[in-house]
């Protein structure tokens, strides 16, 4: 198992070292960053649901779950993706490699505990307003960073097929916002640096309910609230006189005194709720809401005028199907087959249009032979907001994959 856990870790963290950056959003600017979504790839594939008490996956959504793993898991995933970005006139394209998450579990008894870490925003963008004539003035903006969650979770089993859980989450990260001015024809400018170094503690409280309402057809009912919490933000400000090349890069020829203002931001309080039918190791439908507040996620470095930040609001519809998990000779049976539609309203609007996002979703659970690990792939497939009053549109296509390596750690000595 060990072996199993260093191979894989090896192979994603030379996947994302070449390119690990999590957004390629110029909406990622706002805010602190391009949310990221938060749980597993076998979650993922199903828009987000995580209503079932599985017993080999990692559900990082709801901590109550850790109470129904059986073997001790460890999972990693990554993903690449293409996003088309288009205006009204204009066309690009961008690509991006990142982690997605590690995570571990352990069982003991009714318990069951858990911890990893994983992102959870992104900030990504390179936007040049580039104006061809005498005197005019261009702007070149970039942004990178973003925020990381780092938890610990635990999961008791209160009665048979009633679960609870809750987690401690430290949020930390950094954002780098950088604005450079000057005129055309002229390779000195002005470049406007702001960093913001984010930190903060979260927690999130989980229930899981299994109910069988037909021989091995039962009812999955999944609930969680995360409530208000605080994030800690230093921003630093620094003005310079710089020259910089065709490639924009920038040599700084007269800083003047950084400006540092602390800040609390606020996350909101969030709460989920799915609700699902299934049979036992064959099938599963159900759906996922979740509500979350507007917060306050903006400092006077990252403020605008015509942006507001409102209600968060998701709704997925999902589920999984398998063929026959107990069959010896036609793999393709064992298989899991995954898929999900999901709309999103990210509370985001720019110029008074609301920045919505639609997905579909699949993917595919491929069990390694001779254990209960699996490989996961997914794929996705959206739209984030318009091209309407000059604004961006963003069709985007994900790759993903995990691995998830379970294995019976601890047992119990026989003596004959």
């Amino acid at each position: 198992m060990i072996k199993k856990i260093i191979v894989a870790a090896c192979f994603f963290i030379s996947l994302v070292s070449n390119a690990q950056t999590g957004s390629a959003s110029p909406y990622s600017f706002f805010g602190i960053g391009e949310s990221r979504f938060k749980g597993n790839l076998e979650n993922r594939s199903m828009a987000g649901l995580s209503v079932e008490q599985d017993s080999l996956h990692i559900n990082i959504l709801n901590p109550a779950s850790f109470a129904s793993l059986k073997f001790t898991t460890f999972t990693i995933g990554g993903n690449y993706t293409s996003t088309g970005l288009k205006t009204d006139t204009k066309t690009e394209k961008a690509q991006r490699t990142a982690l997605d998450y590690i995570a571990v579990s352990v069982p003991l008894g009714k318990m069951g505990v858990g911890f990893g870490l994983l992102p959870y925003t992104s900030v990504g963008y390179n936007i040049q307003s580039i104006n061809s004539s005498p005197d005019g003035v261009n702007n070149v903006l970039k942004g990178t960073g973003g925020l990381n969650k780092a938890f610990f979770s635990l999961g008791y089993t209160v009665i048979p097929n009633l679960v609870v859980g809750a987690d401690i989450q430290y949020n930390f990260g950094r954002i780098s916002n950088t604005n450079l001015e000057f005129i055309t024809g002229v390779f000195i400018g002005t470049q406007e640096k702001n960093e913001a170094d984010l930190k903060g503690f979260a927690s999130n409280f989980g229930v899981m309910y299994k109910h069988k309402i037909y021989k091995n057809i039962n009812l999955h009912s999944s609930f969680t609230f995360s409530p208000q919490s605080r994030l800690a933000s230093t921003n630093t400000q620094t003005k310079s006189t710089v020259n910089f090349n065709s490639n924009f890069d920038v040599t700084i020829i007269d800083p003047a005194d950084p400006k540092e203002i602390r800040t609390d931001l606020t996350i909101p309080e969030k709460i989920s709720f799915g609700l699902g039918v299934g049979k036992t190791k064959k099938w599963l439908l159900g759906s996922q809401i979740v509500f979350q507040n507007a917060g306050k996620l903006t400092d006077e470095f990252n403020s605008a005028s015509n942006v507001t930040y409102g209600t968060y609001s998701s709704y997925s519809l999902g589920g999984f199907y398998v063929p026959n998990y107990n069959v010896f000779s036609k793999y393709y049976q064992k298989i899991v087959y995954r898929a999900g539609l999901k709309y999103t309203k990210t509370g985001l609007t720019v110029k008074s249009e609301d920045i919505d996002e639609k997905a579909m979703t699949l993917g595919f659970g491929l069990p390694i032979s001779g254990g209960f690990s699996n490989i996961n792939i997914g794929l996705e497939y959206g739209k984030r907001g318009t091209t309407a009053k000059g604004l961006i549109q963003e069709n985007y296509f994900v790759l993903a994959m995990s691995f998830s390596l379970s294995e019976k750690w601890f047992r119990q000595a026989k003596i004959d």
